[in-house]
């Protein structure tokens, strides 16, 4: 087994929180780490975070974004996706850094996506290049999602009621 390091860093690079995971897969586009949620329960409104939880993140060198999966400790059923629009993340050996730019989606298992903090996003002093860039990454999420791309591979295929439709990305 591989440990890692994650930091997450703000806007300006500051450490801001750090825990640590096990390395599941490593190529030349992402590194894919396994971590348990060790912090205490929080409801986020569209989510509750539980102690034990299981999170399968997604580094994606080069992208402007990383995927947390995350699934319940109990019974291990999927709760959903909560993406995080960052820069590129950096590789220092066994630890992995990325700067949050505050900008994030949550992505319920029937495909249903929610953008959050976009109030925070906007007040970030940031040059229109990176705010370019975090905009594309939203976009481009999208469309894996409607695609049903990896990881949104798992979205339901479809919504009760709808007859057959795909779930829509909000």
């Amino acid at each position: 087994m591989r440990f890692f390091t994650i930091i997450k860093r703000d806007a300006a690079s500051q450490e801001t929180f750090r825990y640590n995971g096990v390395l599941r897969q490593q190529t030349a586009d992402f590194l894919c780490i396994d971590a348990t949620f060790e912090l205490a329960d929080r409801d986020l409104g569209y989510i509750q975070l539980r102690r034990g939880d299981y999170f399968r993140e997604w580094f994606y060198f080069g992208r402007w974004y990383n995927i947390f999966r995350v699934g319940d400790a109990h019974s291990g059923a999927l709760k959903g996706w909560y993406c995080n629009i960052t820069r590129p993340p950096i590789l220092d050996g066994e630890q992995i850094m990325a700067d949050d730019l505050c900008l994030d989606m949550f992505v319920y298992p029937d495909g249903r996506a929610l953008l959050l903090d976009e109030d925070e996003f906007a007040q970030l002093e940031i040059d229109p290049d990176e705010q370019a860039a975090a905009r594309r990454a939203v976009a481009e999420l999208r469309r894996m999602i409607a695609r049903r791309q990896p990881p949104f591979d798992e979205i339901n295929a479809t919504i009760p009621g709808r007859g057959g439709s795909p779930a829509p990305a909000h």
